[in-house]
């Protein structure tokens, strides 16, 4: 028996899950974000949209999520410029390494990919 109540364990797990269910989410705003800067809001024309679309709906996120990313992202007020950027490199035992990550603040990401 895991302890005492019931409910504790339940909402712990509860929690997780909807912690790792935000940040899939979050992560796919911010893809469908630069897809709509780069290529328009019509997923008809723009391929990577609509590959984003079909990933997000892989991950279950819901319509009415997509749609609002989709508005936020074609509308001009938001402020945030995500962009791609690629590293390039070498790890231990001379193996090459290429990052590709997606960003808004572009010396945060040098400093946390020569980290890692």
């Amino acid at each position: 028996m895991s302890g005492h109540n019931k409910w504790s364990t339940i909402k712990r797990k509860k929690g997780a899950n909807d912690a790792a269910r935000a940040k899939v989410f979050t992560k796919i705003g911010r893809e469908l974000a630069v897809a709509v800067k780069n290529g328009g809001a019509d997923p008809n024309n723009n391929a990577k949209l609509r590959d984003v679309i079909a990933k997000a709906k892989q991950n279950n996120v819901p319509n009415d999520n997509i749609d609002r990313m989709l508005k936020k992202a074609a509308g001009d007020a938001d402020t945030t410029n995500y962009e791609e950027i690629i590293y390039e490199g070498y790890g231990p035992s001379g193996v090459a390494v290429v990052v590709e990550t997606l960003t808004d603040n572009r010396n945060r990401t040098a400093g946390e990919v020569r980290h890692y």
